[in-house]
């Protein structure tokens, strides 16, 4: 059995987009010492692989963090090969709140150096010392409370579409650089209740230990994150506090949890929270894009992308021939051109 996949990342996509049997997105972490990160990771490639899991899987030596879709058919099938594996059983899975089973194309489990790229060196602190988990009501009673400051711990392309109210929101790419932005913003409120959200909780788990060992009196983190605040809320008709969507890091780039817009399409200002790549793969750029500049633009960001995916295969190939521009990000405010010109 190989290890890896072996088919068209297009030709995959395309199946994906074409099948109507049913799929669960499922997303799940645990911080836990792994000794041999490689070995673990082919175990784990077979067993789901064995239950046609898709999704994409990063292993390291300080656990897993796993965003993956599931034959619904197989989810009890799947529960139990999963927690089979020790440190694994009994471990919360986040179901996604707004799914239409279209999350993943191809199963990808990578080892990497941390589950999440922080920058910290853990050796230098207690990371198992980390703030008092709360649920969706315990979260709503601190938010209600003045001397709580609410702090999204996700990148400004994330809290765009979607955030709690009267959160701060830090205009930063990376978590690694929200860590700094975050300390340095509340350096004289370290007596106050910091209140912190993200996706599905990793982050919180090794910022909220962080922020302890800076020295911030009372840290509390939001127990699965998003996905699970409005789960909670849905379930026990809790008020919910979150305003417009979820960003996810799958193909559907976010999910609703309220009827609010609160972002802006940025080609043309009309209000919209759809996110798109650009269609030229020479770009590929994440932006927000209304049903209007969609047609327009033929789901490019610019007239530029738009005369390139006009061209021939052969012609985009040679225009983009050794360009490797990593991910690209709009970053509204912060850059002087302009997408849709």
């Amino acid at each position: 059995m190989a290890l890896f996949n072996r088919v068209n990342g297009k030709e995959l996509k395309a199946r994906m987009q074409q099948t109507a049997d049913a799929r669960t997105t499922i997303s799940f972490y645990k911080y836990h010492h792994i000794t041999e990160p490689k070995g673990f990771r082919d175990e784990l490639y077979r067993l789901l692989a064995s239950l046609e899991v898709l999704g994409r899987i990063y292993v390291a030596k300080e656990g897993i963090n796993a965003q993956i879709s599931v034959p619904t058919g197989l989810l009890e099938a799947f529960k139990s090969k999963l927690f089979s594996v020790d440190f694994l059983n009994g471990i919360r899975l986040n179901f996604a709140v707004d799914d239409n089973g279209k999350s993943f194309f191809k199963l990808k489990i990578l080892v990497r150096q941390k589950i999440v790229a922080d920058g910290l060196n853990d050796q230098t602190f207690d990371v198992t010392d980390t703030g008092t988990h709360v649920n969706a009501k315990e979260f709503n009673t601190l938010a209600d409370n003045p001397n709580t400051i609410i702090v999204d711990m996700r990148n400004h392309y994330e809290s765009e579409v979607g955030h709690f109210k009267n959160a701060i929101c830090p205009d930063v790419d990376t978590f690694r650089e929200e860590l700094n932005v975050v300390e340095d913003m509340l350096q004289t409120q370290k007596d106050k209740d910091l209140l912190m959200y993200c996706t599905g909780g990793i982050r919180c788990e090794k910022a909220s230990a962080w922020f302890k060992h800076r020295g911030f009196k009372n840290v509390f983190q939001l127990e699965g994150g998003i996905i699970e605040y409005a789960r909670q809320v849905k379930s026990q008709g809790l008020e919910n506090k979150f305003l417009g969507k979820n960003f996810v890091f799958d193909e559907r780039l976010g999910e609703r949890v309220s009827d609010d817009i609160i972002s802006a399409c940025h080609q043309c200002g009309q209000p919209c929270d759809t996110h798109t790549n650009c269609k030229n793969d020479g770009c590929h750029l994440l932006f927000i894009q209304c049903c209007a500049c969609a047609e327009k633009f033929n789901g490019t960001c610019s007239t530029d992308c738009k005369t390139i995916l006009e061209l021939p295969s052969e012609e985009q190939k040679r225009i983009r021939k050794g360009i490797n521009k990593g991910r690209q990000v709009f970053k509204k405010g912060r850059r002087t051109e302009q997408v849709g010109r």
